[in-house]
């Protein structure tokens, strides 16, 4: 009787597992993304390195970062595309992105290890392909905004700004250039 429930585990384990590596993960197709409104997030699809640099807190300068990688999926066939932020010594964060097509944008939920809970973000691409993302909460103090430029095939540019009187003036205070992980 031990031996059968033991080879019925060792069953359920082996089940687990190939499910686990089989095309059941949800990840589908990244095809899904690259059309209609899905490719504004879609061109990011893929494993990017990371170079990026913020404003010295008196705004005398930039200084370089230690850098990251950012990968992108698309998931469900076109249901959301994740992506997973991985720096290089610093708290890894995922955001997860969906097309609302009733108001054009993007919501998007932040998660970084080391907070709780999320952030709700809503994002929409302009006439010029940059996509502005702008938090809807929590509220940041300071204001944000976060700017994804139009990728090319080798690499996009991204930033952070802020707004210390309500979002009247915006000061970038962190940058990314992202070129495809070789």
């Amino acid at each position: 009787m031990r031996i059968n429930l033991f080879m019925g585990c060792l069953a359920l384990i082996a089940i687990d597992q190939a499910e686990a590596q089989s095309d059941s993960i949800p990840i589908g197709t990244q095809d899904a993304c690259m059309a209609g409104p899905l490719a504004e997030f879609g061109q990011y699809i893929g494993n990017w390195d990371i170079e990026d640099s913020r404003l010295s807190q008196d705004g005398s300068g930039w200084q370089p970062g230690a850098g990251a990688r950012w990968n992108f999926v698309c998931l469900g066939d076109g249901t959301a595309i994740q992506d997973f932020w991985l720096p290089n010594g610093g708290p890894v964060g995922t955001n997860l992105r969906t097309y609302n097509a009733a108001t054009t944008s993007w919501d998007i939920a932040w998660a970084i290890k080391g907070q709780p809970g999320f952030a709700h973000i809503q994002a929409k691409s302009g006439d010029d392909g940059n996509i502005v993302m702008t938090y809807k909460s929590p509220i940041p103090d300071p204001l944000r905004k976060i700017t994804f430029f139009p990728a090319t095939a080798d690499g996009w540019n991204w930033t952070l700004e802020i707004s210390a009187d309500g979002g009247e003036k915006w000061t970038e205070v962190y940058r990314i250039k992202a070129s495809r992980s070789r």
